[in-house]
């Protein structure tokens, strides 16, 4: 996991609506960017339910909220528009910023180890700083402790 007081590393990527996002087009803003698995999951699914639930909050507090997964920009639609998700969701279809991020970790499933995304999570302040890491959350406590943690 990358370090807090370091600078979060630069990506572009595309958001549900094919759109590029960067992280530079949130500077002056503090940024929750949380990692998560896949659409249409359990675990994925309450994690970005509870972040909408609680989205006023983070809204409130001055926090963007963006999501970021291996899935695609067709599926972050179709995602976001059943669960009525109400922040960005990138598509890393290449892995390229989960890799610079360092939430690619080797888990097993039936036996067969793979590659796949930790569930993780960074707030980033105005100037680009991480200020908190979130490693192997687990998604059932997740936004709670989130949310204490910023002091809300």
């Amino acid at each position: 996991m990358l370090k807090i007081n370091t600078k979060a590393p630069h990506f572009t990527l595309p958001n549900e609506n094919k759109e590029l996002v960067s992280l530079d087009d949130y500077l002056g803003k503090k940024v929750i960017l949380y990692f998560y698995p896949k659409d249409m999951t359990t675990g994925c699914t309450k994690e970005a339910c509870d972040f909408r639930d609680n989205y006023q909050l983070f809204k409130e507090n001055n926090y963007h909220i963006i999501g970021i997964s291996k899935d695609t920009a067709s599926s972050h639609t179709k995602f976001k528009n059943m669960y009525k998700l109400p922040f960005t969701l990138l598509a890393d279809k290449d892995k390229e910023v989960c890799k610079l991020y360092d939430v690619l970790k080797e888990k097993s499933m039936y036996g067969k180890k793979y590659l796949g995304i930790s569930r993780s999570t960074y707030i980033i302040n105005e100037e680009g700083i991480i200020t908190h890491v979130f490693e192997d959350v687990d998604y059932k406590t997740h936004i709670k402790d989130l949310l204490k943690e910023i002091g809300v």
